[in-house]
């Protein structure tokens, strides 16, 4: 039983030629004795037939969906074509059927469109696998994993590995742990990104390192996030930021381009960080529709309007965003609706007008008429227009505000979902304050350098330290973030010493990294860029687990496997662990 074709094949000129095929049966349909049977592979559909006469007959009408034949036959011109299928002008006249393995009746339907829900997907992923849309998903990735690796090969990088067990140290999210047989009470940690390692191939001297790195991260999962995840891990010595962005902009527009074929336009649009946050609500702007955040603060300083007024006495912000032409589409219960989202961000209310040739709403009897005309000019308000106001902590504001605009983008469906908008945000802050804690956390991790100008603002002034560091951005998602790195020892002790480790801690959890800077650190940075949510952009899916092989659930569950799942005394007994209870 040879194979001489795939499934995808077969067209108009093959016609007369004697071909064998294999797959899995698709689809039966038994049309006035004749027997047609859709044979699928990961390549495509073609069509057999089985007529009444043919000895294969009785075999033919046996076979059941997921059954794995083989078929020998002739190429004939179909009567019927179906020209969306690429085989579809021809059909297999079968003169040869064998049955390789038969197949239970599947608990999902095995097609592009399936009823299943994603519990009993993920529980029989090797059948949700078996579905052309999903196996596009995954060559889709191959394709841009490929293509990542061609680029960077030709720009002198190194795929270079890096442990999997490795040392737990703080900051970022919380480490897996994996206690050691050998060594017992003590524990590796799986890495949450090759961070260290890959200066450490800098301070080695190897200058352009990569990796597709697989990253552990236990946090709290949600569409867009798994606690196991790839990244396109990059490293260099001696560029510049702007160098390094260049870079990565070549290796974006290469693995958009090979991977669907569609060319994006670089350089990208670089934003500052406040400028993204202050427009957009977000350091990961989605910038393909409007409805930019306004500030108002100023208008109601004085404003009769207690709510507003208190706001901006105590250093808080009045913003809002404009729906244009939307009024009329907005009930008091579908904007009771916006506030309830609004809520969820923090936001205690989401005050609101509608402009229908005059001002109205809850709150426009609070409002002085001068208050009126500054709303209306400065935010441009035309007929028909609905706007929405937050006023509260500058974070809480930018938050709601910021995912409510893209709330209602989708609501109205203002989103042009065959754009990529590519952009950068740049000097970010270095650190970020725990209010709660009463202590600095890195706002990367503690290796991102400060910018050149910045560095006596690391001691004296950190809140208002900006590092040398930047994001790519596209349609509202994070693609990757990276940093220059800090090569300097005493840089380093001063970023530890801000953050709150005594020189005993750091030599504790990084004692082996800092001594690697005492021995000729070259200047090095790199980026960390999501393969996951690239190929989520790449295959227009807004869930991150239609594009990983076999990933875990939102409680971080592999139902298929059932892991994880228990293991025995005894194996915790060689491991000298005791769980409680």
């Amino acid at each position: 039983m040879n194979r001489t074709h795939n499934n995808n094949e077969l067209k108009i000129d093959y016609v007369n030629a004697i071909v064998e095929l294999k797959g899995w049966v698709s689809k039966t349909r038994n049309l006035g004795g004749l027997i047609f049977i859709d044979l699928r592979d990961r390549y495509g559909i073609t069509q057999i037939v089985v007529s009444p006469e043919n000895p294969n007959y009785e075999k033919a009408k046996a076979l059941k969906n997921e059954f794995v034949v083989y078929v020998k036959g002739i190429v004939v011109e179909r009567e019927n074509k179906n020209l969306t299928i690429p085989t579809g002008e021809i059909e297999i006249l079968a003169s040869e059927i064998e049955i390789i393995n038969e197949a239970k009746q599947p608990p999902i339907i095995v097609a592009d469109e399936t009823d299943a829900l994603e519990d009993t997907r993920l529980k029989f992923r090797y059948l949700d696998l078996r579905r052309p849309v999903m196996q596009n998903f995954l060559m889709t990735r191959h394709v841009a994993m490929q293509s990542t690796r061609e680029y960077l090969n030709s720009h002198e990088f190194l795929e270079l590995e890096t442990p999997i067990l490795t040392k737990s140290t703080p900051e970022g999210a919380r480490d897996y742990l994996v206690p050691s047989r050998v060594n017992k009470g003590s524990f590796y940690a799986l890495p949450q990104s090759p961070q260290i390692f890959k200066q450490l191939f800098m301070i080695s001297g190897f200058e352009r390192y990569y990796q597709i790195a697989k990253c552990f991260r236990d946090e709290d999962l949600r569409a867009d996030r798994q606690p196991e995840f790839t990244q396109i891990d990059i490293e260099t010595s001696f560029l510049t930021q702007e160098e390094i962005m260049a870079m990565t902009e070549g290796l974006l527009v290469k693995v958009w381009k090979d991977s669907i074929n569609v060319e994006i336009n670089a350089p990208f649009d670089v934003l500052t960080y406040h400028e993204a946050v202050n427009k957009y609500g977000s350091d990961k702007p989605d910038r393909r529709f409007g409805m930019l955040l306004e500030d108002l603060s100023e208008v109601f300083v004085n404003s009769e309007f207690s709510v507003f007024k208190n706001t901006v006495t105590n250093n808080g912000l009045v913003k809002a965003i404009v729906v244009k032409d939307s009024a009329d589409k907005y009930s008091r219960k579908d904007i009771t609706k916006l506030e309830d989202f609004a809520k969820i961000y923090k936001a205690k209310g989401l005050a609101w007008l509608k402009y229908q040739d005059e001002l109205t709403g809850p709150i426009a009897k609070f409002l002085s008429d001068d208050e009126k005309a500054n709303v209306i000019n400065k935010v441009s308000l035309e007929n028909n227009d609905l706007i929405l106001f937050v006023a509260d902590k500058e974070n809480i504001v930018h938050n709601s505000l910021g995912a409510l605009r893209v709330h209602i983008a989708n609501q109205l469906d203002l989103i042009n979902k065959k754009q990529f908008d590519f952009c950068w945000v740049v000097d970010w802050p270095l650190y970020e304050y725990d209010e709660e804690e009463g202590r600095f956390y890195a706002a990367h991790h503690p290796f991102t350098a400060p910018k050149n100008d910045q560095v006596d603002n690391m001691y004296n002034n950190p809140r208002e330290c900006i590092a040398d560091a930047y994001d790519v951005v596209c349609n509202g998602y994070e693609l990757g973030g990276g940093s220059l790195r800090i090569y300097n020892q005493e840089l380093q002790a001063k970023m530890f010493e801000v953050l709150g480790f005594t020189p005993e801690d750091a030599e504790n959890q990084f004692g082996f990294f800092i001594e690697s800077l005492k021995y000729g650190t070259p200047p090095h940075g790199g980026i960390a860029l999501g393969l996951d949510r690239m190929i989520m952009l790449l295959t227009n899916t807004t869930n991150i687990r239609d594009v990983i092989a076999f990933p875990k659930t939102t409680s971080a569950q592999c139902t298929m496997t059932e892991a994880p799942s228990k293991v025995s005394t005894d194996q915790l007994k060689e491991l000298g662990v005791k769980l409680d209870g």
